[in-house]
């Protein structure tokens, strides 16, 4: 008799699509070099309760590159973030830092919104 404590996935009563979406959501696209990417920063309170959080978004690169560069983009400000659906959120009004930050790395930024 098998333990069905040792394989949650064994328990499952129904799946719809199976096998296939886990290996597709786990495959990543390719990175587009920083120089051929259209950023836009912007500094945004909608939905967080009046805290201010910067947002980057328009990336196209794979989620380990946008983890790393969300982490160097956090040390740079001096502030916590987080990745959420291929942007980066950092905490606090930093549009003008992160703008020049990501200038010098190679990625065309615009700051909108203001």
């Amino acid at each position: 008799m098998k333990n069905p404590k040792a394989n949650p996935l064994e328990r499952r009563a129904y799946s719809e699509f199976g096998e296939a979406a886990t290996n597709a959501a786990a495959t990543s696209r390719p990175d587009v070099p920083p120089n051929q990417q259209q950023l836009k920063v912007q500094a945004s309170r909608k939905g967080r309760k009046g805290k201010t959080v910067t947002v980057v978004s328009g990336f196209q690169a794979s989620s380990e590159t946008l983890a790393d560069l969300a982490k160097k983009l956090k040390n740079h400000c001096g502030a916590g973030g987080a990745i959420k659906e291929d942007t980066i959120e950092v905490q606090g009004d930093h549009a003008e830092k992160v703008q020049l930050f990501l200038a010098e790395l190679g990625y065309k930024a615009k700051i909108s919104g203001g």
